[in-house]
């Protein structure tokens, strides 16, 4: 990377205020897509239910089926009182995860928390989570005082855990549905997929029904992947690992679309560091589960992607940085300057863009 193209500032933007989506669309498919052709660079203005007619049979679209988990958590800190407000981040070991959390004071090892119902906070009912070390990126390992499944657990104690940006004290019921791909079925994301979330069960039919193959990769959303960029240079990020699978099927799904000539289209930038892993990590599109911490940034060379449905992310993020790695990062910031000036809306519940 040149010098000068390494600097996180070139990846920044201004976003009026009043464009940032805080509430879903009534419909997942009347979101708008701004479509930009890499090889022309020119942009056209469409939506995801036209998604089908914008790609050509033989190509294959790869979804991420991750779930959302109510990962959010509130409680307050057994020695001192004082409120604590957490996010669980996986499981190392039955009884024992990895969280992040915030409060007044300094935590200590040993120290409890009391978590209490997000959605009940009066409830008697609670959860006892003990810290036992504290990881050099600020991250904990706490030990649960019950033998409990880890996601039944969270389903009884915390709640959806929006961005802050949407600027909701506390999850409603419509983010229980609408921050939920309709293709989930793997529980482990701390935050949503957010490309995936426009798609219905009849716009993946009517894909289907055009030739189109649809296949699944399954990477946790993690805080690798909206934790924000604290340096200067994007050669000094380090990302953090998340897990993530490519699956024997779609990497058969995925040679026989290479095979013939498809393209492989990648839905949302997780599926993109999932495809791209695992055709670093085996040489091709086989199938792959590991932990990446791969930072896609300019000038990468894709191997296994050839485009891309994604949201519009903040300025200064990797997932901006991910975005301007396969369209370029000029281009890029004149899609988004389009999309400005014709008030799409931006961000997890906002409206999207067909890279191809």
């Amino acid at each position: 990377m040149c010098e000068h193209a390494d600097r996180v500032s070139l990846y920044d933007y201004h976003l009026p205020e009043g464009l940032i989506a805080r509430r879903p669309l009534a419909e997942r498919e009347r979101a708008r897509l701004l479509v930009v052709n890499r090889l022309t660079g020119r942009f056209t203005h469409s939506t995801m239910a036209e998604l089908p007619g914008l790609l050509a049979g033989g190509d294959c679209l790869v979804l991420n089926d991750t779930q959302v988990v109510p990962a959010r958590l509130f409680g307050r800190r057994s020695r001192t009182g004082g409120k604590w407000e957490g996010l669980f981040l996986e499981v190392v070991e039955p009884g024992v995860w990895r969280i992040i959390g915030q409060t007044r004071g300094r935590l200590e090892p040993g120290e409890t928390i009391e978590v209490f119902p997000a959605h009940a906070p009066g409830a008697a009912e609670s959860l006892r989570l003990e810290l036992v070390h504290r990881e050099s990126d600020g991250q904990w390992v706490v030990r649960a005082n019950s033998n409990e499944d880890a996601f039944a657990l969270l389903a009884k104690f915390g709640t959806v855990p929006l961005p802050p940006y949407i600027e909701r004290p506390i999850a409603d019921e419509a983010d229980w549905q609408a921050y939920q791909t309709t293709f989930a079925r793997r529980p482990g994301a701390v935050a949503a997929p957010t490309a995936g979330l426009h798609f219905t069960p009849a716009l993946l039919e009517r894909c289907r029904s055009r030739g189109i193959g649809i296949a699944f990769v399954t990477p946790h959303v993690g805080l690798g992947t909206f934790r924000p960029i604290a340096v200067e240079r994007l050669s000094a990020h380090q990302m953090h690992a998340e897990w993530c699978e490519l699956p024997p099927a779609t990497a058969s799904v995925l040679q026989e679309t290479r095979s013939r000539g498809g393209r492989i289209i990648a839905v949302g930038t997780t599926a993109v560091r999932t495809l791209e892993s695992a055709a670093l990590h085996t040489g091709g599109l086989a199938a792959w589960t590991g932990q990446t911490d791969l930072f896609i940034r300019p000038p990468w060379q894709f191997r296994a992607v050839d485009g891309l449905v994604t949201n519009f992310h903040l300025p200064r993020s990797t997932l901006l940085v991910l975005v301007s790695a396969l369209a370029g990062r000029e281009r890029v910031l004149r899609a988004y300057a389009e999309a400005i000036a014709e008030r799409y809306r931006f961000y997890s519940y906002g409206d999207a863009m067909l890279i191809v």
